[in-house]
């Protein structure tokens, strides 16, 4: 049993996008939900939306000055490697000044220095990779961490065996809570609501995609559908316009801060395929069609979205093949099928991981008192 008492100093590194991000807030809030003495610093990226992001949730962040390397043009991968040793400095300062028990790394081009300052410094050392192709930082950092967790099955052939742990994505206290108090279908309604998610950034391609097929649906298709729409900032004027010039009932947003009053909502989901908006999904129950982002690296969107279609719980268009009146017509047989809907939602939640933030912790844990051994 552990000691509620326990005072965890946690170090958590990584960034760049949501799906970094939420995953790291997640397991700290699963630390201070065991371990309520537990300190959290963040270290991550500049990126004023990962700081507000990270305030929200009352931890505090520090950044240091890094690049990413991959897929760099020879002129901006001669800057990111010139100003690594430098990276490696200040993750250090920053680590000597905190004195953390362990760090967990959780991706993105920042998670590198600090983690590797940091077994440099002896401390106990942890990796969670949320896609199913790891990212250049952790696949570079597995031989040197202590573990190395995984969110889904089969992905960690990059690593050394010894070390993995499958723990699934953690996902945030919130989204969990409602996974327990709510069923995966909203009853009672008149309408079936349709979520469109192109994550944090948004994507222009899915957007365009979802409103024209909309657009060319019959009018007694729409009557009966209502739309929640997260664009991102570029789009939102343009996608909330082709929705009045339609006709239809459409609360669209740039950014939804609230993503469990939104996934409380939601009949059926659009999204692209990143890890951490598939973990949320599946822990829900929503049914889902996903159009990976087809430049993501290694593709690994759409090898995230090939475990959930496998089990049955969301249907996956590949965007280069896709028109916006075919989506439309996938939309409407969806939304017309609430038996199939249901089905999906039910195999959906059986593919997810909702103790993946226990498991991340035990890990953690674990390695701290074998170090202290």
């Amino acid at each position: 049993m552990q000691d509620k008492n326990l005072k965890i100093r946690l170090l958590l590194t990584g960034g760049g996008t949501g799906g970094h991000l939420f995953p790291a807030v997640a397991a700290a809030q699963e630390f201070q939900r065991q371990l309520p003495e537990t300190q959290v610093l963040f270290i991550g990226t500049r990126r004023k939306v990962d700081t507000k992001s990270l305030a929200a949730y009352g931890f505090v962040s520090d950044n240091i000055k890094c690049h990413g390397l991959k897929g760099k043009n020879p002129l901006e991968l001669l800057k990111a490697l010139a100003i690594l040793p430098l990276s490696f400095l200040q993750a250090g300062r920053i680590i000597r000044r905190f004195r953390p028990n362990i760090i967990l790394g959780v991706g993105g081009y920042v998670t590198g220095p600090v983690v590797i300052a940091g077994k440099m410094l002896g401390i106990p050392t942890v990796i969670h990779e949320q896609n199913s192709v790891p990212g250049l930082a952790n696949k570079k950092l597995g031989p040197f961490v202590d573990r190395v967790c995984l969110s889904l099955p089969g992905s960690g052939r990059d690593f050394p065996g010894g070390k993995i742990s499958y723990t699934g994505n953690p996902v945030r206290r919130n989204i969990l809570e409602l996974a327990k108090n709510t069923p995966s279908k909203a009853s009672g309604k008149v309408k079936n609501t349709l979520l469109v998610l192109g994550g944090s950034q948004g994507a222009r391609a899915v957007n365009q995609l979802v409103s024209e097929g909309l657009q060319s649906l019959p009018d007694k298709v729409l009557e009966g559908l209502r739309v929640i729409h997260q664009t991102g900032e570029e789009d939102f004027a343009a996608v909330k316009g082709r929705y009045a010039d339609r006709g239809i009932e459409a609360l669209v947003q740039p950014f939804f801060t609230d993503m469990a009053e939104i996934y409380c909502q939601a009949d059926l989901l659009v999204s692209r395929a990143g890890a951490t908006t598939l973990a949320e999904m599946a822990v829900l129950g929503k049914p889902a069609i996903l159009i990976p982002y087809p430049f993501a690296a290694d593709n690994h969107q759409e090898k995230n979205g090939d475990y959930y279609v496998a089990g049955g719980g969301a249907v996956l268009l590949r965007q280069k093949e896709l028109t916006s009146a075919t989506l439309g017509e996938n939309i409407r047989q969806l939304m017309s099928d609430e038996n199939r809907r249901m089905a999906m939602g039910l195999a959906m939640k059986k593919l997810a991981f909702p103790d993946a933030a226990e498991k991340i912790v035990a890990c953690c844990l674990q390695v701290m008192e074998e170090k202290d051994n």
